[in-house]
């Protein structure tokens, strides 16, 4: 348990786009510190390293071993693909470091379990960077539908899609890599209705499928729809063949919450039904940077309290979701070429 002021020293694992969002975010958060990076290639984490050493020296690391066995690392950022989640994060485990995983957290739930179970098993922190649950207006949001200050919500819909350029975007077209439209887009508006109903009770899908390589069949469009506890309906939409508004709305018996970029909102609003004035809904925190600075606070909050796992995004919602994910991925017939 992390009790002291002393800064929570983190250390990246990968040093691809996303890698780059997070640490450009962490830059902004008080009691973070990057100290290390590491990468398959000893240019590429020094390259990286440079860039963020502003502040203070960033130790660049020329493998991920040399970097889970980095003393000066608290917890460690996992910015690898979907298909190497579960090897990276063993062995940062293994090493006594917390965890901060990208989404997907695997490409299954039976992985995602072991990945908890490994957590839980050495009580270390683990979390899966669900950034869009740690963000200050979907908390506020979620929170007022579920208390019903904008009444009775019955239905939501949420797509997230853009055309994936195979040169600019070869991870996202590689099913060897985890390539998959809900495993890289289609988990926010699962998570996004998940957060403001609870687990499905039942969910369809259609999906155009492609072929990698590998013989492992993937999503490039999928259509989704749910149904949850209290008969709320969703529809969801995801695709890297095509461009979506990228919004969301939820639908209630007296009006409707729109949100654009739902998955990092800056706003959200409410529209009566009845024509009063619509009500901006205001997060009780500021954004900090593009919203990854929200989920890095997050993380250190829980690491400086002793938890294991976050309550906005617990190991019980991943696996969830992650369960969800597989059952759809079967019934639309995707199938990594790599699972048994």
């Amino acid at each position: 348990m992390t009790t002291n002021s002393d800064p929570i020293r983190w250390g990246i694992l990968g040093t691809g786009r996303i890698a780059h969002s997070l640490a450009t975010d962490l830059m902004l958060v008080p009691d973070g510190q990057l100290v290390a990076v590491g990468s398959r290639s000893k240019e590429s984490a020094e390259t990286f390293a440079k860039e963020y050493a502003a502040n203070s020296p960033v130790r660049a690391h020329g493998s991920y071993e040399e970097l889970a066995a980095d003393e000066d690392v608290d917890v460690v950022y996992i910015a690898s693909p979907h298909s190497h989640h579960l090897e990276h994060a063993t062995l940062v485990l293994e090493a006594g470091k917390h965890v901060l995983c990208e989404k997907a957290l695997t490409l299954n739930a039976a992985d995602s379990q072991t990945m908890v179970d490994l957590a839980t098993s050495k009580k270390l922190f683990l979390m899966e960077a669900m950034w869009m649950a740690t963000n200050p207006i979907i908390r506020r949001l979620v929170a007022d539908v579920r208390s019903g200050r904008f009444g009775v919500p019955r239905h939501v819909h949420a797509e997230l899609g853009f055309v994936a350029d195979p040169e600019q975007h070869q991870r996202l077209l590689d099913p060897a890599l985890g390539a998959s439209a809900l495993l890289d887009m289609g988990i926010y508006p699962l998570t996004f209705a998940h957060l403001l109903f609870g687990e499905a009770r039942s969910l369809t899908a259609q999906a155009n499928l492609g072929e990698g390589a590998d013989g492992g069949t993937f999503d490039l469009d999928l259509v989704m729809t749910g149904k949850y506890a209290g008969n709320e309906l969703s529809t969801m939409v995801s695709s890297v063949t095509s461009y979506s508004s990228r919004a969301a709305a939820i639908a209630t018996d007296q009006g409707r919450i729109e949100l654009t970029d739902f998955h990092h909102p800056s706003s959200a609003v409410f529209k009566p039904a009845n024509g009063d004035e619509p009500v901006e809904i205001v997060g009780d925190e500021p954004v900090i940077g593009a919203g990854y600075g929200n989920e890095i606070a997050e993380v250190q909050r829980c690491l400086r309290e002793g938890l294991l796992e976050s309550p906005l995004v617990p190991h019980s919602q991943t696996l969830s979701l992650m369960r969800q994910m597989d059952m759809i991925r079967e019934s639309i017939g995707a199938r990594y070429a790599t699972e048994s």
